[in-house]
């Protein structure tokens, strides 16, 4: 994917500048009839089919995303089961690491809360652990279902969970470095069974996070139209470029994924302009909508593509036209 020149984040306290490369715009035309009828169908997704192939093959690593922010309540999980639920519905086979000691993403994947939780699995011995011992969720069920999105699903895909919980803050509370050389072995072995790796971060910069970020090829920065949470994705990129001076680890890009915009909210317009002027090309598209219907799906702990509502399309289709952006970008 070409990409055009990227806008250079000055930090302020250093001086330095952090270049992300993490521009990823997939552009994909809509349709207001669904079910769609097979050639509307081949026509829609012929790209985003086309970068989950070439995804597949040949592929040496999976790809590894972390979805973080330094400011709580932006909807950052929603995103990492958004990005989950399009790969699911894509045929991609996924794992999800909950970091977060709170343990929503692995409430929202319905993962049996008796398999071994995420700090079991890096305390394991076993570093194909993520490969051999995370939980699946309970999405698996849905494949091959038709959906309001397509009337010729897929039949394969998948999703693990490397389940979040409590006692993930001990980790937190260790020296990093022992941490961050064990989570990269762990995610390498795990290379052969997934074709991509979704990592949910804590709202905090600590031993979770920075393992996170360490294995990951991209960062998504999830922010919400507001004044607190433009501050909050500021803190964020400063934060990454920071850990890379202080431990030596590059980062491949990073972007901003505005979450929670009300279009006719003239506060939320001007606070994406904002992000859109400070932030440049690192602002992803599209920008994803308030919606009631990814809550209630989420509350039911079902993937949104596969949702029965009609409400459910638009935003379903922006999760594929997101994943299929950073896929390509990737």
């Amino acid at each position: 994917m070409n990409l055009p020149a990227l806008t250079t984040y000055q930090v302020a306290s250093t001086g330095r500048s952090f270049k992300p490369k993490g521009i990823f715009i997939a552009r994909l035309r809509k349709n207001s009839r669904y079910p769609l009828s097979e050639p509307e169908e081949k026509r829609r997704f012929a790209k985003i089919k086309g970068h989950y192939t070439s995804l597949k093959k040949g592929i040496c690593m999976p790809r590894i995303v972390s979805i973080s922010s330094l400011k709580g309540g932006v909807g950052k999980t929603s995103i990492t089961l958004g990005l989950a639920s399009a790969a699911l519905h894509s045929g991609l086979s996924t794992l999800v690491i909950d970091l977060d000691p709170h343990g929503d993403a692995s409430t929202g994947l319905a993962v049996d809360e008796t398999i071994p939780d995420v700090a079991s699995l890096i305390a394991n011995s076993n570093e194909r652990a993520f490969a051999e011992e995370a939980g699946s969720s309970s999405w698996n069920s849905l494949v091959g279902k038709p959906t309001l999105l397509t009337n010729n699903p897929v039949t394969t895909g998948s999703v693990k969970v490397a389940r979040g919980s409590a006692r993930s803050t001990l980790v937190d509370r260790q020296e990093a470095a022992p941490f961050i050389r064990r989570f990269k072995r762990m995610a390498e072995a795990a290379a052969d069974a997934y074709d991509v790796i979704l990592i949910d971060c804590p709202p905090f910069l600590g031993t979770l996070s920075s393992m996170g970020w360490a294995v990951s090829e991209r960062i998504l920065s999830v922010a919400e139209p507001s004044l607190f949470s433009v501050a909050g994705t500021e803190r964020t990129l400063r934060a990454i470029v920071r850990f890379q001076q202080e431990s030596g680890i590059s980062i491949d890009g990073a972007g901003v994924v505005i979450n929670k915009m009300r279009p006719n909210d003239s506060e939320h317009r001007y606070r994406r302009d904002e992000m859109r002027s400070l932030f440049g090309e690192l602002v992803a598209e599209p920008v994803l909508a308030e919606s009631p219907v990814l809550q209630r799906a989420q509350g039911a702990a079902y993937p949104i593509h596969f949702w029965p509502d009609e409400e459910s399309v638009d935003p379903a289709m922006d999760f594929t036209r997101l994943l299929a952006g950073l896929m390509a970008d990737l």
